[in-house]
């Protein structure tokens, strides 16, 4: 009983639907009630009309009055409604008693008209009534006689409340889900929204007393935009205005490098000279970040994976090539992705810069694509030393950095890649490049077969003769 109070409290829905089901049962009780009492007393009246045609029938018929002396009194029985009719005489009072061929003992002081009788301690209604030619006759049927008819009858009126009540109850129930189906509608819709969709709410399809809510949400959403656009406008201007300064003290630090130092001197300035990069690092991940988090519009066209992964491995080779590190794409799949080549360039900046910095020396990072159930991956793998399961949760933490390694980093790259991948509906993979040795890093993207280029890659095969199109891949560099 608590649980059903608790839900009823707490659903309008199963309030509305409960309420008015009761209300239903209710009214409909007290109508089959009112229409069974009606319908008793209606066919109570219909037997008395039938009481009264046998006496006037059996009136028309001039039926001879019976002799005195007889033993037997005229009398006929109906044996659908047990109706009898007899002449009152002299002796029929006499007769005797639950004889089924004995006459009823009626009272000759009868008048005419309607009568209840209890006659051997059972209840008949009795209709006394003189015919034209002075006889007087009764016509009688047993009172539970009667009732059983009048029973039946009155049932049968309720037929129609019980196979309609159930009816109206699983329509009333179906109506009150489709009233509040919008409800649910908006509900799935504002859940289903990424962090970043914060457009308003059409309310055009709502019902009127559901759109003031969804003006106060679309409100709020108003509000929180302006926040975040504060925020992210002010990490942009921040770093943007510290990139000139670095940039600065950058190329002073080179100036002061071409001159003749101590070798105590040199040290200190090569020590300024990695701070400052570092430096300069972190500002355009935080700039990199804040594009992330902002809105961007639909793409225009189309972007190929392996596109990106050449650019890419072009601009971060001078870092592989210091460590000696073999790095390339494997195998010749190629996909071509509806969605920002920024979001996806980021992504794979991101993770590649990371592979590189955790690599050891003469280490290996690989960069592949491939085709697996219902979705596009993109594997970035190296033979670092790995992410330990315990950490996984946070490293997409912005600036958290792990402990694997002794490599410096900013904290932002994951948190990046994060970012961006919530925002196109992607999802990011965490694993060991060598599993039974637990070791190396191997991150998964998984894109979303909707993101596919489909008429493209159609218009590739049909121009190629059905052969798989190949975009040129980056030749593996030691």
């Amino acid at each position: 009983m608590d649980g059903f109070k608790r839900r009823l409290n707490a659903s309008v829905q199963f309030k509305l639907s409960f309420y008015l089901s009761l209300t239903i049962l209710l009214i409909a009780v007290v109508a089959g009630m009112l229409s069974f009492i009606a319908a008793f007393d209606e066919a109570h009246e219909l037997q008395d009309d039938i009481l009264r045609q046998v006496a006037l029938l059996f009136d028309r018929q001039h039926l001879p009055p019976a002799d005195p002396g007889d033993e037997i009194r005229a009398r006929d029985r109906d044996e659908d409604s047990q109706v009898i009719v007899q002449y009152l005489a002299a002796r029929s009072k006499s007769a005797g008693a639950g004889d089924v061929g004995s006459p009823l003992p009626l009272p000759l002081t009868l008048s005419d008209g309607l009568h209840t009788l209890q006659v051997n301690g059972e209840p008949f209604r009795v209709l006394v009534k003189t015919t034209r030619l002075g006889e007087r006759i009764a016509v009688a049927q047993q009172t539970s006689i009667r009732d059983d008819i009048a029973r039946a009858s009155a049932l049968r009126t309720l037929t129609p409340f019980l196979i309609l009540i159930p009816i109206l109850l699983l329509i009333v129930a179906r109506l009150v889900r489709q009233v509040f189906r919008p409800i649910a509608s908006l509900s799935a819709e504002i859940d289903q929204r990424a962090e970043q969709a914060l457009h308003p709410v059409d309310e055009s399809h709502l019902p009127a007393e559901v759109r003031p809510f969804v003006v106060a949400i679309n409100r709020l959403f108003v509000r929180v935009f302006q926040s975040m656009e504060t925020q992210r406008r002010f990490v942009a201007d921040a770093a943007h205005e510290l990139r000139s300064p670095l940039t600065a003290l950058a190329l002073q630090v080179e100036r002061l490098g071409q001159a003749e130092l101590s070798d105590p001197a040199r040290e200190r300035l090569n020590t300024l000279h990695r701070g400052i990069e570092r430096s300069r690092t972190l500002l355009n991940q935080l700039l990199t970040l804040a594009k992330a988090q902002a809105m961007i519009e639909r793409p225009k066209s189309s972007v190929s994976v392996r596109r990106v992964y050449r650019t890419v491995l072009e601009d971060l080779l001078p870092l592989a090539e210091a460590k000696q590190i073999d790095i390339g794409v494997e195998g010749e799949q190629d996909a071509r992705l509806w969605i920002n080549e920024l979001d996806l360039n980021a992504v794979v900046r991101n993770l590649v810069d990371n592979a590189i910095r955790y690599t050891p020396m003469h280490g290996r990072v690989d960069l592949s694509v491939a085709l697996e159930d219902e979705s596009l991956v993109l594997k970035i793998q190296d033979s670092g030393p790995g992410i330990p399961v315990s950490e996984r949760a946070r490293v997409f933490d912005a600036f958290y950095r792990s402990v694997r390694g002794d490599q410096i980093g900013s904290g932002l790259g994951l948190s990046i890649v994060k970012t961006v991948t919530d925002r196109i509906g992607a999802q990011i993979q965490l694993g060991f490049t060598d599993e039974v040795r637990q070791s190396g890093l191997a991150v998964r993207v998984l894109l979303p077969l909707g993101s596919l280029d489909r008429d493209l890659e159609e218009h590739d095969r049909n121009s190629n003769h059905g052969e798989r199109q190949v975009q040129a891949t980056p030749e593996r560099h030691a």
